[in-house]
């Protein structure tokens, strides 16, 4: 089979969590950001909010790119997910889920002997903004060994998530996909997923972008920490030497689409579709990316991707949970 997409991310089982700002605060994270913890520091976390009487709201598949592909997968397209998981009831749950979106996987290759299944916990405060903290478990090793470097082979796009670059043991594999990727004729697209990243990885997203990609997904956050870091107060300029499309979120703010062509750079505004109460805003951006993704592999102009964009995240936004069912995804693109 030929892939739209093939991507490579964290595998992690979202729990979810509705809890109070004073709740939140209890715990000891940082509003808003994503933190890394290790396993005793996970559980710490979750007895933490058993004891404040805070109970288990949701659980499902997650991780970044993850979502994005499901999101991909739902609309329409052929995607391929490169993880790694446990070889626990975890990690059979999350590749099960995957394929129930019609993104595919191939546990030959994600299925390690060694660690347990990653997790995530998502803190949902009631201004709908997410919190979380994640324990990466088995995606903490995600090598070579977990890619299949074939399935690029016909592929139009390559994803890859901003959170690997927290991850030093995937990095020759992602030096390997995007020399692949070349040779077949593939576009690169990369997601900063988080603030978090750009503030304590940014060495490892650089050497993402060094070699040169063709779409860049951020939020207007992660893009004036990119741009910050440098000495460089327009994040458009900051990011658009790395990629020929850059396209930055800004919340309830129109978005940015940036485009690097022979007479310059050419910018579009997208509006945002408004919604009349946001409940939960985990996975917004990761759908978002995926939708548009999905809409530059079917040709869509620039706006029409961003359109379609706007209008799943808007949805994902209104719910508890990052992810749509498949009909969801497709009563949208058939609205449009």
């Amino acid at each position: 089979m030929t892939f739209d997409v093939v991507a490579i991310g964290n595998a992690l089982v979202d729990s979810e969590f509705s809890l109070s700002q004073d709740e939140l605060q209890q715990v000891g994270l940082t509003y808003g950001n994503m933190t890394l913890a290790d396993e005793t520091a996970q559980q710490a976390l979750f007895d933490g909010l058993q004891k404040q009487g805070v109970t288990l709201a949701k659980q499902s598949g997650g991780g970044s790119a993850a979502n994005s592909m499901v999101a991909f997968g739902c609309l329409g397209g052929q995607a391929f997910y490169h993880c790694r998981v446990g070889d626990d009831e975890l990690g059979k749950f999350y590749l099960a889920d995957l394929a129930n979106c019609g993104v595919q996987t191939d546990p030959a290759f994600a299925i390690s002997a060694e660690g347990q299944t990653g997790s995530c916990a998502v803190l949902v405060t009631p201004d709908g903004e997410r919190t979380m903290q994640t324990h990466l478990g088995a995606s903490s090793c995600i090598d070579e060994s977990n890619v299949k470097f074939d399935v690029l082979t016909g592929a139009k796009w390559l994803y890859l998530e901003g959170y690997l670059a927290m991850s030093p043991s995937v990095s020759d594999a992602l030096d390997k996909l995007h020399q692949t990727a070349r040779q077949a004729g593939a576009k690169i697209a990369v997601s900063f997923a988080d603030p978090a990243v750009v503030k304590f990885a940014k060495d490892g997203l650089e050497k993402m972008l060094a070699k040169g990609v063709d779409a860049i997904f951020c939020n207007h956050e992660e893009a004036t920490l990119f741009a910050q870091a440098d000495g460089n107060a327009d994040p458009i300029n900051a990011l658009i030497k790395y990629s020929e499309l850059v396209v930055i979120t800004n919340s309830d703010k129109p978005t940015t689409i940036a485009v690097r062509g022979n007479n310059g750079i050419e910018e579009y505004q997208v509006d945002i579709v408004p919604v009349q109460s946001v409940i939960d805003t985990n996975g917004a951006g990761d759908n978002y990316a995926g939708a548009f993704l999905y809409g530059l592999s079917q040709d869509y102009s620039l706006t029409d991707c961003g359109k379609l964009a706007a209008t799943v995240a808007a949805r994902i936004v209104s719910q508890f949970g990052s992810r749509l069912t498949s009909t969801d995804y497709q009563a949208i693109k058939n609205s449009l």
